[in-house]
Parts: C-alpha cells; structure tokens; sequence
C-alpha cells in the first residue's frame, strides 16, 4: 500500500507559491479614500480633512490615512499573491512617508518563504508612490484558506 502524503497546499486556488514570486497592484488615491475609510472606522483626524491646517504641518498637504495605503496590500494579497482565501496573520509594517490625495501608489508583495505543511507564507511588502519613493515598507505573514 502506498501512502500519498499531501502538501498543506491542497486544495488552494492558486496553488503553493514559489519563494521569489511577486505581485503588484496600483491605485491613485482620491478624496473619496478618505471618506470612506472614516465611515468605517470613525478616523477624522485633521491631516485627512483640514486643508489649511495640513498646509501648515511637515505633510504641506492634506493626506490619506495609512489604512488606506496599507489597504492596497490588503487586496494584493486577497486577489494575486498568495490569492483567493488568503489574509493576513500578522504584519510588521512603517511608515516612512505620507501620502496625498491623487498620487499614485504601487503596492508590492515577494514571497520569501513557504511553509509545506500549512499555506502560510511571509512576504516582503511596500508601498511606494509613482517617484519610486517608499511610503511603506515591511513584512507580512499569510495564511490561505482552501476555497475549491
């Protein structure tokens, strides 16, 4: 009799990522960000919503808040890399740089390991605006739940 031994992989949709693997996504960050990201989580602070006030702080500008930068790691990870079924157990993220209202930011996720046993992975992770500046930089550990 032969035992079949199966990976902690079975079953996902995207299958077992390969160490090196990456994935981007983009977004030009709107007015609109900020507002909802208030509605669901009661954040109004001054730096989102003050014009003339953010214009006096070391931003010069209003900015988004990190939730809505982070955010599009959030879907990265959801939708591309690991994928479907996939979130986050832990992350270790800074924030080196704010950012305003219609810049473009690119999140990026690199695989730097795999777990055989259980579809965990621990990504490095950015996000950086369209002049290559990193506005968030850190590491991020998955798990990925079967869904087929």
């Amino acid at each position: 009799m032969q035992t079949i031994i199966q990976s902690g992989w079975s079953g996902i949709r995207f299958g077992k990522p390969e160490v090196g693997a990456s994935a981007e996504r983009r977004r030009v960050t709107r007015a609109s960000d900020i507002i909802a990201f208030s509605d669901m989580t009661g954040d109004r602070n001054p730096l989102h919503y003050d014009g003339i006030l953010s214009a006096g702080t070391v931003f010069g500008r209003l900015i988004v808040q990190g939730g809505v930068t982070s955010g599009l790691l959030n879907a990265l990870v959801a939708e591309d890399l690991p994928g479907p079924g996939s979130v986050f157990l832990g992350v270790e993220w800074r924030f080196l740089r704010a950012v305003g209202i219609g810049e473009e930011i690119v999140a990026r996720a690199e695989v730097l390991s795999v777990r055989d046993d259980k579809p965990i992975c621990t990504l490095s992770t950015t996000v950086a605006n369209a002049s290559g500046d990193i506005c968030l930089s850190g590491t991020a550990t998955t798990y990925t739940v079967p869904l087929d």
